[in-house]
């Protein structure tokens, strides 16, 4: 959903710049997950949207979901949602952090799809590979999708790499028949 994106960007950039910082980015990605969880729940989403609680109410709420002690300034983040009523987005927020973070520590997850189960070795070599061309750390996730015939499909951020036998045969379709 664009719009709920284009809302959630600017809270996003502001907690990702507060964690960045005070070097807190652990904590302020692990409440802004565990947040993100919580209000995908539909009993509290009901609840937040209540006009029975006021903002300090909505707020208390989620905070004592937080556990142990709640960063001070996490606190203010949620209270500056709740004012201009943004609670709602606060899953695409910590989505958009955990972008920036990664964009920060120069890191990105690839998804590789082949038609056969990857070993450690062939993972290996990937990786190392990948993490040359993108100059990032490298963190794999692997599927297997035999209808690909051979090859791999990888996914990383908003690139896509086609080199599975499917891929090549549709192009070569589509190059015979245009």
């Amino acid at each position: 959903m664009a719009e709920t994106s284009t809302v959630a960007r600017p809270y996003a950039k502001a907690a990702f710049e507060i964690a960045r910082d005070h070097e807190i980015l652990d904590q302020w990605s692990q409440a802004l997950n565990l947040l993100s969880q919580v209000t995908a729940d539909t009993e509290v989403r009901r609840l937040l949207g209540s006009p029975k609680l006021d903002s300090e109410q909505k707020v208390s709420l989620l905070a004592d979901m937080l556990p142990g002690e709640t960063n001070d300034a996490i606190r203010r983040f949620l209270e500056t949602l709740a004012q201009q009523h943004r609670l709602m987005v606060l899953g695409e927020v910590a989505e958009q952090f955990e972008q920036l973070r990664a964009e920060h520590e120069k890191r990105i997850d690839v998804t590789v799809v082949s038609a056969y189960e990857l070993d450690s070795k062939q993972q290996t070599k990937l990786a190392g590979a990948l993490k040359k061309r993108l100059n990032r750390e490298i963190s794999i996730t692997t599927q297997v999708d035999p209808a690909l015939l051979g090859g791999v499909i990888l996914r990383a951020g908003d690139t896509v790499i086609d080199g599975s036998v499917r891929g090549r045969l549709n192009r070569l379709s589509e190059t015979l028949f245009a």
